[in-house]
């Protein structure tokens, strides 16, 4: 572990996919520790789908031991069975690190892509482009690990920004 580091998990919530991605942030240093997808059985019923979502997640939890998690909020689905299926699923992403006593942050799609790209309007291949470079020596096999690692990364920045002003820094 690099001195003064602390360990960070992103997530980007799914019900058939939930993407996950571990990073470790030293000052403005980053490192990537891991990354991967949580995938559940859509022929199986929602209940044993979100369980098995938890236990992957408690699962990951306890391998990774973050000390922060951030989550990206879901835009609401045109289809209001499958938003309420994604809710869901969302409601057991925030509440596996929340079970560990964990801090769980909380950020809306477009500062994700702010903080990674420097524009709110960011294409996903933009975002897991500026994710590779800035996680360089990560192998990542999926788009929504990329975005779980761009939620990890603005959630970096945004503590940062959050200790610097803590301690009293005044932008000029």
């Amino acid at each position: 572990m690099v001195q003064g580091g602390i360990r960070l998990l992103g997530l980007d919530p799914g019900l058939q996919h939930t993407g996950w991605g571990m990073v470790e942030s030293a000052g403005s240093r980053l490192r990537h520790l891991g990354d991967g997808v949580i995938s559940t059985d859509a022929a199986q019923a929602l209940a044993e789908r979100l369980s098995c979502l938890y236990r992957a997640l408690h699962a990951l939890l306890e391998q990774w031991q973050p000390d922060e998690a951030a989550v990206e909020h879901t835009y609401v689905n045109k289809n209001p069975g499958a938003a309420l299926k994604l809710g869901q699923a969302r409601g057991v992403v925030l509440l596996a690190p929340a079970l560990f006593g964990i801090p769980v942050a909380e950020y809306q799609a477009m500062e994700v892509k702010r903080a990674v790209v420097g524009t709110g309007h960011a294409e996903k291949p933009q975002v897991e482009a500026m994710v590779r470079r800035l996680l360089p020596g990560a192998t990542i096999r999926r788009a929504d690990a990329a975005d779980a690692l761009a939620v990890a990364i603005c959630h970096a920045h945004h503590r940062g920004t959050r200790l610097a002003l803590a301690r009293g820094y005044v932008p000029a």
